[in-house]
């Protein structure tokens, strides 16, 4: 399976800090008009978050899937098929090989869709997304650098852009066949 892997909070939402209500949540401008654009191209949409509020106590798992149900439901209404959504609940001190820059969430896709390495790509605001990616064997990367936040000479991302609705303009972001 031909995937694009999209991290949640800064690629999708704003991340204004362990979002978990749906009334915090807000869709970043442009990220339907995007995601029908990848799947336009034969992508596939899987989302891969850390959500290390759930381990600190902030919120529950629960308040978590309630949020994932919704958000779900906002890409439905908006013709953006999301394939599945996988999320570690950990901290950086918990060690676990699920947190990002870890491969994980990305080894449990790969057992359950068949990952296509070679045309699949990764989409994050954060290093950690970037690295995940290249850690498990994925060099199509692209960093949304949208709050300035990282500095471009250190980045491993493949491409770094400010925005998600301006992935169309990375003409290398197809599948081949």
């Amino acid at each position: 399976m031909k995937v694009v892997f999209l991290d949640r909070d800064g690629v999708i939402n704003k991340d204004s800090g362990y979002v978990h209500k749906k009334e915090d949540f807000v869709f970043i401008q442009g990220i339907f008009d995007s995601c029908r654009s990848l799947i336009s191209k034969g992508f596939e949409l899987i989302i891969i978050t850390n959500q290390s509020g759930i381990e600190r106590g902030y919120y529950t798992v629960e308040d978590f899937l309630i949020l994932n149900d919704w958000m779900l439901n906002e890409f439905e209404k908006a013709d953006v098929n999301i394939c599945d959504v996988f999320f570690c609940p950990h901290t950086p001190q918990d060690n676990c090989n699920c947190r990002k820059p870890k491969t994980g969430m990305l080894d449990k896709a790969d057992l359950k869709y068949n990952i296509e390495k070679s045309n699949s790509w990764v989409i994050g605001d954060k290093e950690t997304d970037i690295e995940a990616g290249i850690n498990f064997g994925i060099n199509n990367t692209i960093l949304i650098n949208s709050n300035q936040n990282v500095q471009i000479e250190n980045s491993k991302a493949k491409f770094i852009i400010p925005s998600m609705k301006d992935i169309n303009k990375i003409s290398e972001l197809r599948v081949d066949n």
